[in-house]
This record gives structure tokens, sequence and C-alpha cells, in this order.
């Protein structure tokens, strides 16, 4: 019987080091009528050199380069579309064959012509550490997941993958599996017979927000992206930013006689719309951004306004040709040690740094030092409370400083929007509560004490469904009338979803520092994101009665008369059931909502820019002298 050819398609991007192996452990394969289609998508590594070498051994590689990163989709297709085999196997640059691997797919495909795909099984999450050793092994899909590229051959058929133009996932089946499984059946060849090999710069860890803690972030900056995606990975939420900005709508401004040019150093976190504020108000906006970011750590390219990137590469002297008026630093314990390193280099442009959430984070992870010479020698603070100033001057020197309090990452004007929905409660005439994200000190077994209460939980956001998988199924279980579960609500979204509830949670916690600020940790000490979340839907604030205790949140709450506080549920069942008292409390809630907006305090942060400039300026004058 003749043999029909395989072509085996190995995308690479920036895999110099991998791919000797790779292709190795093919013409170890004993079967012989194979190519390999190798398709370099925009590599910046060594990959020519290495690959060029590899060619002249075996003419059976052939190479090809995209002009630039179009992703995994495109370089598939592109693959295959060169390819002149009836049947395609897949080899990612990182991952190599076992010697029987090809004949084994290859005789289950031959044997079985109801067969459209067949698949090997599996070594993979290989392991070296103190404890052990080992990896773990698998006949079919790895459980929760789906069949590999490595494990997989399938007849030419024509089919195309998902490109990135469509959506960017680590969801094979929704890339291509799915799109041939009508077409026949997907039989195993039942011998492990590849290795599915695991680094932190896996695909799919790279778009994956848990575990590796990759993200969209992540993803643009890895691969150079710069347009906006449609993206969604096997554990977040489905972002879409072709759509998600469009209610932003802050005109673009000449910059004029006061314009300054602000160079944003870090990460933006959440609203990261906020910064087009500033060039609303004719500023113009540059971005040195921290390399791997988490998935709430928003960098460039932004996929709004017009902030122009500054390569990590030279950076310094990309700065010095700008010429920035001002530098602003900011926001978590992840862009400490760029923003240190920035400050440190002393380009003679004033420095503010804005903190927004970590410092017991960065003590854990030995940044504590930068981060209080971050506050120590910076040319302007922010602190997002009072109380955090107060807390972090203990650390300080006790010279006067130039100081500003300001939450770091407050929501865009637009967010607030005015399209209010009816009350659910007034429809079944029981509580409805919400919470936009993780359900944070709430036990199961509370769950069933606010049952009692005719209280629900509606709980938002697909990551906080897989981290807490298993106490939802547990409250779930125990209440199941009173937990409801849905989708990440995006943020032009959040007034007409939200303001359907009675209230809204914040952190639920008992505080213990009894007034006294050496006691005080991050639950005293911090904002929650969700804070702004339903300031934008006019909610009042539930969390628990730390009366006695200096709590950051409950201190904003009770100055703008919007939270609910509660000694136990049964008291909670009262005030939410006290529709007098209630209403009052959405009455400030909606009057006072807009002081949760960053457009709210921009004018006075552009104040504090210049006075930050004019404070450094009589500086320098001065020691010059």
């Amino acid at each position: 019987m003749d043999r029909k050819r395989i072509s085996v398609i190995i995308p690479v991007f920036n895999q110099a080091s991998f791919i000797r192996r790779a292709i190795a452990s093919v013409r170890q394969q004993d079967f012989a009528d194979w190519e390999i289609v190798l398709i370099n998508d925009g590599s910046t590594d060594l990959l020519d050199e290495v690959v060029s070498e590899l060619m002249e051994a075996d003419h059976r590689i052939r190479y090809y380069e995209n002009d630039c990163n179009q992703g995994m989709g495109y370089s598939l297709n592109r693959g295959i579309e060169l390819s002149g085999g009836n049947y395609i196997a897949y080899l990612p640059a990182d991952d190599i064959y076992f010697h029987n691997h090809l004949s084994t797919l290859y005789d289950i495909l031959n044997k079985n012509p109801d067969a459209v795909l067949a698949y090997s099984g599996l070594r993979y999450d290989y392991c070296d550490s103190i404890q052990s050793s080992q990896g773990k092994t698998t006949l079919g899909k790895i459980e929760g997941s789906h069949l590999q590229l490595v494990q997989v051959m399938h007849r030419n058929v024509d089919q195309k993958w998902a490109e990135r133009s469509e959506l960017v996932t680590d969801d094979l089946n929704f890339m291509f599996w799915d799109r041939i499984e009508s077409l026949g059946t997907f039989a195993p060849t039942n011998q492990i017979s590849a290795e599915w090999v695991s680094h932190p710069l896996q695909r799919h860890k790279i778009i994956n927000e848990l575990g590796s803690w990759g993200g969209i972030h992540w993803y643009k900056q890895y691969y150079g992206v710069k347009q906006r995606l449609r993206f969604k990975s096997s554990s977040g939420h489905f972002i879409n930013e072709l759509n998600d900005f469009n209610a932003i709508q802050y005109p673009q401004v000449k910059p004029h006689s006061e314009s300054m040019k602000i160079l944003l150093v870090g990460e933006l976190a959440y609203n990261a719309e906020r910064i087009c504020a500033l060039e609303e108000q004719g500023h113009q906006l540059f971005g040195l951004w921290i390399n791997h970011p988490y998935f709430f750590n928003a960098i460039g390219p932004l996929p709004f306004g017009n902030v122009t990137d500054i390569p990590m590469e030279n950076w310094e002297a990309s700065v010095r040709e700008i010429g920035p008026d001002i530098i602003y630093a900011q926001l978590n314990s992840y862009a400490v040690p760029l923003a240190h390193e920035v400050m440190q280099r002393n380009l003679g442009i004033p420095f503010v740094w804005h903190f927004k959430e970590g410092p017991f984070v960065c003590r854990q992870q030995g940044l504590w030092e930068r981060l209080i010479e971050l506050f120590q020698n910076s040319d302007g603070q922010i602190y997002i409370s009072e109380e955090n100033q107060i807390w972090f001057e203990q650390f300080l020197s006790g010279k006067k400083r130039n100081a500003f309090i300001l939450d770091g990452d407050l929501p865009s004007r637009f967010y607030f929007r005015d399209d209010v929905s009816p009350l659910l409660s007034s429809i079944d005439g029981e509580i409805h509560t919400v919470i936009p994200g993780r359900p944070f000190g709430i036990e199961p077994n509370d769950v069933v004490a606010l049952a009692r209460q005719n209280i629900h939980l509606h709980i938002y956001g697909d990551i906080s469904h897989k981290t807490y998988k298993l106490w939802l199924s547990q409250a779930l279980n125990m209440a199941p009338k009173h937990v409801h579960l849905y989708h990440n609500c995006p943020p032009a979204k959040w007034t007409k979803e939200f303001s359907k509830y009675d209230a809204g949670w914040l952190h639920a916690f008992q505080s213990t520092n009894q007034g006294e600020v050496m006691r005080m940790d991050w639950m005293d000490l911090n904002l929650p994101a969700r804070m702004t979340t339903l300031a934008t839907a006019g909610l009042p604030m539930i969390l628990k009665d730390n009366a006695g205790n200096i709590v950051a949140s409950q201190n904003i709450m009770k100055k703008y008369g919007t939270g609910v506080f509660f000694k136990d549920f049964e008291h909670l069942g009262e005030q939410l059931r006290d529709s007098v008292r209630l209403t009052q409390i959405r009455n400030n809630c909606w009057q006072k909502r807009k002081c949760f907006s960053f457009d709210d305090h921009v004018e006075d942060l552009i104040g504090f820019f210049q006075k930050t400039i004019a404070k450094h300026k009589g500086e320098y004058s001065v020691s010059v002298d």
C-alpha cells in the first residue's frame, strides 16, 4: 500500500531555542514520507539562522515567513495552504514527537475511513523540583481541556482555523476541532507518542488569566499586537475591544499654551480609559509600560485614546528626546520596579508616584525598600485616601511633602449613564443584592443565613466563577433559589444592569484595629475597585459595621451617606427591608456618584501636576545657584 505524505505544520514565534529538538523529533520518525512546513510568524530572535542550517541538512523542511506576527490561526492556515500532504499534523516548536508518533496516527486514519482525525496519548506538565521530577500522561484529552496540537493528525479538509481577526482564544475546539467534527470521527491511538512541553511562554498561558496570570494585555505585548481584539480565554470573560469603548466620547483637543507632555509609567489597572480625560484637556500622553502584565494590569498599546508607546529598549534616550513635562508613575505593586528604576535615573523631570494597591505584597516580594523610596524621594505623591497617607507616613521622614488624594482607578464619566432599570424587588417583594466580582468575606453557610432573610446574591464575573468554583458549588447546593450567576458586565452597561438591585456588596470583613493606625491591615486600607462600579449605578453599598475601627471604605461611605452597615445578617435584612431609609441612601448614592468618576477630579489632578512642576523648577534653580 502506498503511503500518503504527512505535512507537519510548525508555527514559530521566537522559539529558536526550542526548534532544533522539535525538528529532530520529526526526522527520527519511523514514518519517512513527511514534509515540514515551517511558518515563521514574525520572530525577532535567531530563528532564520537556525532554520537555514537545518534546511541544509534535510530537503523535506520548507520555510516561510510572515511579514509580521499574524497569530497562530493565520500561520496554521497558511501552512495548510502551502502543504502537499493528504494528512496534516501539527508540531508547535516547543513540543516533540516520540519515534512512532506519525506512523501510529497514520495507521489509525488509513485503517478507518470514517475517521477525520486521529489523536495520540500525551505526556505533559513535566516539572522538576526539590521534591520530585515527574510529569503527567493521558491517552486522550487532558482533563478539563481539549486535544492539543501536538497530539493530532487529521485529513487535509476544506476548513480553516479561526484567526486573530475573528477571536483570540486558547480554546482549540472553537478554533478548529469543532469545525471538522461533523466530517468524521475522532479516533485514538491509545499510545503516548508526543510531549506537550510545559514552560511559561506557552500560548495558552499567555492568553489564560488564571494559573500563569496571562490575559489580553500580556498577549498584546508579547506578540506585538496593536489592533483592537475580540478576546476570550477559557478562564476569563469575553472582551470585545471593537465595541467596548464606544461609550467613550472624549474629543481630541489640540495642544495649547498650557498643555503638558505627560509620561505615564507602569500600568493603569482597571478603568484605564480614564486617561482620555487628560487628552480632553489638550495634554499629550506617552506610555512606558511594565513587562509581562497580569490580566488586571492595563498597558499599551491601548485600544482607545492617543497614547504614544515608548519601547523598553533604549527607553531613556526616547524619554529625553520627547522631553516630558512630568512623569506620572502608577499604579499597583507590579509597577514598583519600573517606576523606581525611572525615578533613580534622575532625568531632571518632575516625578509623581501614585500608588493604589499592594503595600503588603511589596513587603512579601522584596519590593518594600523601593516602594518606600518612591514615596520618600518622588516630587509628588498621590494617595488613594487620607487613611493610606497617614499609614504610609509612618515609614517616611518628617519633611513636608507634596501630596494629593485620589483613588487610583476611577472610571470615565461616560460610564455614569442614566438608563436606570426597575428594581427586581418591586416585582417579587424579595431583596436582591449584587456582587460584581469575588464574594469576598461571605462563606457558603452565610448564603443560607441570607436566604432566611430573603436576600438574593447575584454574582457577576467569569474569572470569579472559576476561582470560586467550589464556593459556588456549595452555595448553590445550600441555597439554590438565592444564588444567581452572570457573565462579566462591561462598563457601558453598569448602570442599566446593576441599578435593578437593592444594594451592592463591598468586601465583607471585620476590622480589628480598634482605631489604632499601627494595627491597620490591607482590608482597612483598601478601596475595592467594585466601589466605583457600584457607584455608577447609584447603589447603596453593603459592608460590615466597623465602628470604632479605622476603615477607609467605611469612612467614604459615611462621608457621602451611601453605606448600609450591618452587624449580622438579621440586622442587614432589617435595613434592606426599611424602604424609606434605603430610598434615602439610594438618593444619596445617586447625588454623589459623580464623585467616583475620574473626570470629577481631573482638573484638580492637572493643578497638582502644575504645582509639582513649579515646585520642581524652584528647587532645581536653588540647587544650581
